[in-house]
């Protein structure tokens, strides 16, 4: 079965922060390799194309946030090794909170079931300033 996931980051307000087409071929996935499969699409998405900014899950080495997402410092192709180490570090860490149709996922082996109407999203957390 081949599908198509839309992903979609969010703010803590549930405002969509971007949204993402990601296409699956399989009818389970675990956590892991959606995050997986999510971070290496944008990367290379990103190294193709080279746009001003990134926008992705995780923020790139060398880079700083803007409103629209990441400027890298010096224009360069992004590691995507480095982007899932961040991302799956992130998640495990709680600075990511992955939801699909609306229920928290906590491990990264958890399966999930893709279907027609499946939804993902993304919520990065920051800390609080002094807390």
């Amino acid at each position: 079965m081949a599908a198509t996931l839309t992903i979609h980051d969010e703010s803590a307000t549930g405002e969509t922060l971007l949204e993402l087409a990601l296409p699956v071929s399989v009818e389970r996935i675990t956590v892991r390799d959606l995050i997986r499969q999510r971070v290496r699409h944008e990367v290379e998405e990103y190294n193709r194309r080279k746009p001003e900014t990134f926008r992705g899950l995780v923020q790139p080495a060398e880079s700083e946030r803007t409103l629209n997402g990441y400027r890298l410092k010096q224009p360069r192709a992004i590691d995507a090794d480095s982007q899932l180490a961040k991302a799956i570090d992130a998640f495990v860490g709680n600075q990511i909170i992955m939801l699909v149709d609306d229920r928290q996922v906590e491990s990264l082996d958890e399966e999930i079931v893709v279907g027609r109407e499946t939804r993902v999203s993304f919520l990065r957390l920051t800390s609080l300033v002094g807390g």
